[in-house]
């Protein structure tokens, strides 16, 4: 039986969610969370097979998430599954150590295979991510400017954008302030940008945040 958790922090995507997994005989919801910090709470106390992991959530979201589950718990897939679409973040999550990425337009049984194809230890890429890496190989330089940052520039460019202080990331990452200032001032630099407001502009332009 494969053990899922849900990490989303709306009910009723949890209770749709566990709808189109109840008919598979091999699949079983077995844990939900409504919050980056209720997953690794979970995970603490519960083995599971895969995550299904969203990327806003309150506290830390699924990008922080994600990068702390690969610390911890480095063979345990995640599978991200977003309204954001796949040109947004599928390239830069993948490369963090997503095991696969599907928006919640995707049909019930794509959920359902992706989830039998992360646990047997192979990735899990849609017609649209695999067009997109195809892309991204072929025409380097025709890249989204995001697509360009490291893990943790990505990660901390997130959390610029969404108007988070140098000093709070550094709290939430246990980084100092100098250290995140470094990574602003060469995130900026990457991108051609010279302020957060700037950051936050592309952000919303891009639809990297709601």
């Amino acid at each position: 039986m494969i053990r899922v958790l849900i990490a989303d922090d709306h009910e009723i995507v949890r209770a749709g969610l566990r709808q189109f997994i109840a008919d598979e005989p091999d699949i079983q919801v077995t844990g939900e969370a409504g919050s980056g910090d209720e997953v690794m709470a979970l995970l603490r106390n519960a083995e599971f097979d895969v995550v299904v992991l969203d990327i806003s959530m309150p506290q830390r979201n699924g990008i922080d998430v994600l990068k702390l589950l690969r610390q911890r718990f480095a063979d345990l897939p995640v599978l991200i599954l977003s309204t954001y679409p796949e040109d947004q973040y599928a390239i830069n999550l993948i490369r963090v150590g997503a095991s696969g990425y599907l928006t919640k337009e995707s049909a019930a049984d794509e959920l359902v295979k992706a989830i039998r194809t992360v646990v047997q230890g192979r990735r899990y890429v849609s017609a649209a991510v695999a067009e997109l890496l195809i892309g991204g190989l072929g025409k380097p330089t025709e890249l989204s400017m995001h697509q360009s940052l490291s893990e943790r520039e990505f990660q901390i460019f997130c959390k610029l954008s969404r108007g988070q202080t140098v000093s709070v990331i550094a709290d939430e990452l246990f980084l100092s302030v100098k250290t995140v200032s470094t990574y602003r001032s060469r995130i900026l630099e990457k991108m051609g940008m010279k302020t957060n407001a700037d950051l936050t502009y592309y952000a919303i332009k891009n639809g990297l945040v709601e």
